[in-house]
């Protein structure tokens, strides 16, 4: 059987290829890599995808990391630039605590409309769109940040940040509905994993400025991401390709928000993915006010503020990996487990002032999150198929309960993700008043501890307890 890939062309025109075109004129159009609106996929059909589909799933893909990688260095942005706001910027350690939370808070609130903005308006389109809109935060950072800044000026542009949080959101239900269902696990987990990378690559910036022309030159780095942020634009405008079959359901989020898995999966994704952000966006602040003798100097603390948010996103992808063989909800509540043992060395190390236990547990969590990151996105899609699975069983047409399936897990994506991003904010707040109350972080590595544990408790509780039900193989 012959597959095809059927396009759009920028005039509105439909070209549908059908079942009797030729391989090779397939390998045609696929390997012409134009941005193009495609009118035929069906990711599921085997043939289909060997044939066609892979090749232009994985070129959607890469540039969609692109594009969202700079999208999470946006994001974060302000987690580097706090640590460059010295005596002379007059912000105290709860003052920058809440300049970090700002952008994570509008990035979690993003990403709901985010998520469905790649049905409305094309999944290549709306990535222009959204790695253009990265140009306003970044260039008003590069303006106001000086010695005299009014606060409520900083805590203003630091809040624009937070459109690079909602890339996330859209840019992993474009590519849920690129990939077949045995594949999710490893594409969201590369697609995640690859933004991720934003956060310590940002860092990683903040160093090479700070190293070279020193603190008093904050501006350096935003204005760093300007010529980025334009190549990320250009092309997914050259490369993307957008899914004429991908449409929002006026009833998907409505259905969504009425499953109580939906709920579940954002307090598990609050314990993953806000843990990473949270933690990525409080570590360098952490070390300079927790251990100020080892970290006085803002160059000190940006040396090891990007090795967690590094490892964490390096082993996203493998995360989904391994719950593509194990299953997510097997992944998830080890990943939990070991994740309160984290915290549990974190609280240890700092009642005893270690630094080199501290660092062991903190670097820990931002490894187990991740993973955790990649295990709980598999588990999404992983529960509307398997409700797709009981209505095909109890004669519902498969088509339609495929394709129900997808935009449900798309719908869920971006409902988890902008809730699991407030637990970057919760982060940040715990931080800031543990802080604030007993100088210490003790508290908040508490509440850490106590959540773990719940998250632990309600995975196995919902997937994993011994029984005969609709969820088996999540």
């Amino acid at each position: 059987m012959s597959t095809a890939v059927g396009t759009e062309g920028a005039t509105g025109d439909t070209t549908g290829d059908t079942a009797g075109d030729s391989a090779g004129e397939t390998r045609a159009a696929v390997d012409a890599g134009q941005p193009r609106g495609i009118t035929d996929w069906r990711p599921e059909d085997e043939g289909f995808w060997e044939e066609a589909g892979a090749k232009v799933a994985r070129r959607n893909l890469v540039f969609s990391v692109l594009s969202e990688h700079i999208g999470f260095s946006v994001w974060s942005l302000w987690s580097v630039l706090v640590l460059f706001l010295g005596p002379e910027y007059h912000i105290d350690a709860a003052g920058k605590f809440t300049l970090t939370a700002l952008p994570t808070a509008l990035g979690a609130a993003l990403r709901l409309p985010y998520t469905f903005a790649v049905a409305k308006f094309g999944g290549r389109n709306w990535t222009v769109f959204s790695a253009l809109l990265l140009l306003v935060p970044t260039v008003l950072a590069g303006i106001v940040l000086r010695p005299g800044v009014p606060y409520g000026t900083l805590l203003v542009v630091a809040c624009l940040a937070g459109v690079g949080g909602g890339n996330f959101a859209s840019s992993m239900a474009n590519i849920n509905a690129f990939y077949p269902q045995r594949l999710k696990g490893w594409a969201l987990g590369i697609n995640a994993g690859g933004g991720n990378l934003g956060v310590p690559v940002v860092q990683l910036v903040g160093l090479l400025v700070l190293a070279t022309a020193g603190a008093a030159q904050p501006r350096l780095v935003p204005l760093v991401y300007l010529p980025l942020i334009v190549l990320a634009a250009l092309g997914a405008a050259l490369k993307m390709d957008n899914l004429a079959s991908l449409r929002n359901d006026k009833r998907a989020l409505r259905e969504v928000a009425a499953e109580p898995h939906s709920w579940v999966m954002a307090l598990l994704y609050i314990g993953t993915f806000g843990s990473f952000i949270g933690f990525g966006f409080a570590f360098g602040q952490v070390l300079q006010v927790q251990f100020h003798d080892q970290f006085d100097t803002p160059v000190m603390a940006a040396y090891l503020t990007f090795l967690g948010p590094l490892l964490g996103s390096l082993v996203r992808p493998f995360g989904g990996r391994l719950a593509d063989r194990w299953g997510g909800a097997k992944v998830t509540l080890w990943t939990f487990a070991a994740m309160a043992g984290g915290a549990s060395v974190v609280l240890v190390a700092s009642r005893h002032q270690s630094l080199p236990m501290f660092l062991t547990g903190f670097i820990a969590l931002f490894v187990l999150s991740g993973i955790g990151n990649g295990s709980t996105y598999k588990m999404i899609p992983a529960i509307f198929q398997a409700k797709a699975c009981i209505a095909v069983a109890a004669g519902a047409d498969a088509q339609t309960a495929e394709r129900e399936s997808r935009q449900r897990a798309s719908a869920l994506i971006g409902l988890a993700g902008a809730i699991g991003a407030f637990g970057g904010v919760l982060v940040n707040i715990a931080f800031r008043q543990s802080f604030l109350a007993s100088e210490s972080g003790d508290a908040a590595y508490w509440a850490f501890l106590a959540a773990y544990a719940l998250c632990f408790t309600v995975t196995w509780a919902v997937y994993l307890r011994p029984r005969v039900g609709p969820m088996r193989g999540v």
